[in-house]
């Protein structure tokens, strides 16, 4: 037998001009897979819009144009590249117009949707404050944006209404006192989630205050990371509660002991949600302090140079880890940037105490730090500047923000404890509040936000109040004591975190008898992070036709909550019993 005939192809000969019988079909050849756009793999030559006009002129060459142009001649002189891009570099976003009913969201084009206002984000890495900063924003908030101020889960604070003949003025105030916009939003290092409690906490592994310092000094505005393939979130905590959310973040340093090299970071990587949710994931690596700064430039440039630039919605590093694994993604990472082996570490054990600080809490100096909770992070730029007032009278000149839409206050001599807790009341900040204010968290929704379809914030508010109302009987009678974690997002896109909560809803809109639609949520069950009740983190169950309009969410949350408080086993938690519950308990 032949070759030829052994691999199934005709001999050169053979073809037409064999008597009856034509040449046979030959088999497309499949295209070649199309680029991802890794620079180091594909080149740097744009695939999208939006890599062309980064590469032209990078986001953060706009300020210049803000400050000599568009505040001087106004909104319509702003270019489009700039407006719908690069002025993301600099915390500006166009906000929603008043009026837009969630229905239009999908159906109207972004210029359609948007005002001549922004929302304007202020950077706050580790959610660190002086009063002073604080009374700036608050200064600020007062008189050019409406007195509008509200805490994000990324611990920064968002105001809005801002005009572009304002922002040179706004930046002058902010800069005064060590505080910018710059990178809060874009394809950049986002804001650096840290510890609320680094530095002053009793039973801190490690302080990660110099070195998230270090990275916002260093590398916040260095053109080398100013065009990343998409946003890039970063997260570190040397406190055993890992209150930073590392499990959804790009990448992650969280406190462990090594038993031989001694208090240091295990490194984590890939996390992040929105519409494709993916928990980050260990790379087994023991990273010391002496080293942190490196390791996250390293996995910064690994981002960078490979990460997926073609297609917007799969330029995360998700979607890198996911196709390279932990093993690649770790050698690339030593072989490539470090030039070092990292050493293999431990994990970090089960959280023994709430990631989100609230309540008082003697600090490691003998003074107090006091976690308080707004109401789903909604605050005024009245409130900012008398809580600046408020925590200076009582000897306190610090506070931080938390990923969790709360404050903590440091510093607190132990004689003015009681009187801070009971000034903060009348500013509507709780040291103790309800199980339900204290676990509920709300994005911007469709007050403000161009992507949203319903109305979270005052949702929010409602449910809270409702539930603290309806739920008395089991908070009351000690049959409810944990807080059950209700997020409410007003998109698919999860800024709120809705795969992670115990009750997680994402707005849309949702048919009714006549007709029309509504305003209302898919409802997820049974997500969370690591925390007291749960080792390892975990994605909510989605369970089909579960769908609630807004007007019918008390009614749901407390029907699902009594079922649960109902049907448990012992301690079993919200999560533990809603991931395992029949679907007609949780309807």
């Amino acid at each position: 037998m032949t070759q030829t005939a052994i691999a199934g192809t005709i001999p050169e000969s053979a073809g037409s001009d064999r008597p009856g019988r034509p040449d046979r079909p030959t088999r497309p050849t499949r295209p070649a897979a199309k680029p991802h756009g890794q620079w180091k793999v594909d080149g740097t030559e744009p695939l999208n819009a939006n890599e062309v006009w980064k590469q032209e002129d990078g986001g953060l060459s706009c300020r210049t144009r803000i400050e000599t142009v568009y505040a001087k001649q106004g909104f319509d002189s702003i270019s489009s590249d700039d407006l719908h891009g690069r002025f993301r570099w600099w915390g500006l976003y166009t906000q929603r117009r008043q009026g837009i009913d969630g229905g239009k969201t999908a159906t109207l084009e972004p210029r359609e949707l948007e005002d001549r206002y922004f929302m304007l984000r202020v950077r706050i890495d580790g959610g660190a404050l002086s009063t002073e900063q604080l009374r700036v924003i608050g200064g600020i908030s007062t008189e050019f944006a409406r007195g509008s101020a509200d805490l994000t889960d990324r611990q920064n604070i968002q105001l809005h209404w801002i005009e572009i003949e304002n922002m040179p003025e706004i930046w002058r105030r902010l800069e005064s006192v060590g505080l910018s916009t710059t990178e809060a939003c874009g394809d950049v290092p986002r804001v650096i989630l840290g510890s609320p409690v680094a530095g002053i906490a009793k039973d801190e592994v490690i302080d990660p205050s110099e070195l998230i310092s270090e990275l916002s000094a260093r590398f916040i505005g260095d053109p080398d990371f100013a065009n990343l393939p998409r946003k890039y979130k970063t997260a570190i905590t040397g406190h055993p509660s890992q209150d930073v959310v590392h499990e959804i973040n790009d990448f992650a340093l969280v406190g462990v002991v090594h038993p031989e090299l001694g208090p240091g970071y295990d490194l984590w990587v890939g996390g992040a949600l929105s519409t494709y949710p993916r928990l980050a994931e260990r790379l087994g690596a023991f990273v010391a302090a002496e080293i942190a700064a490196d390791a996250w430039v390293g996995v910064t440039s690994i981002f960078r140079d490979y990460g997926y630039r073609r297609m917007r919605n799969k330029a995360r590093l998700k979607f890198l880890l996911a196709d390279w694994g932990t093993e690649k993604f770790r050698q690339i990472l030593e072989d490539e940037y470090l030039g070092y082996k990292l050493p293999d570490g431990p994990a970090a054990p089960k959280p023994t105490t709430p990631g989100d600080h609230i309540g008082i809490h003697e600090q490691k100096d003998g003074n107090f730090f006091v976690g308080a909770a707004p109401t789903v992070g909604r605050l005024s730029g009245e409130t900012l500047t008398a809580l600046a007032d408020t925590l200076e009278a009582h000897g306190s000149f610090r506070l931080r923000t938390t990923p969790h839409q709360k404050i903590v206050i440091l510093d607190v001599p132990g004689d003015r404890v009681e009187f801070l807790v009971t000034e903060l009341e009348k500013l509507g900040l709780s040291a103790r509040p309800s199980l339900f204010r204290r676990s509920t968290i709300a994005c911007t929704g469709i007050e403000f936000c161009k992507l949203a379809i319903v109305n979270t914030k005052d949702t929010a508010a409602t449910a809270i109040a409702e539930m603290e109302r309806r739920l008395a009987d089991l908070t009351d009678s000690g049959e409810l004591t944990q807080p059950i974690a209700l997020h409410i997002n007003g998109c698919p896109n999860s800024c709120a975190r809705i795969q992670t909560a115990d009750i997680g809803l994402k707005g849309m809109m949702l048919p009714t008898p006549d007709g029309d639609p509504t305003p209302g949520f898919q409802v997820h069950l049974g997500g969370g992070l690591a925390a007291v009740d749960r080792a390892e983190a975990g994605l909510g169950r989605t369970i089909r036709g579960l769908k609630v309009t807004v007007a019918q969410l008390p009614d749901y949350v407390e029907r699902v909550v009594r079922a649960y408080v109902a049907g448990r086993s012992g301690d079993e938690s919200f999560a533990q019993w809603a991931l395992l519950a029949d679907e007609s308990v949780l309807q």
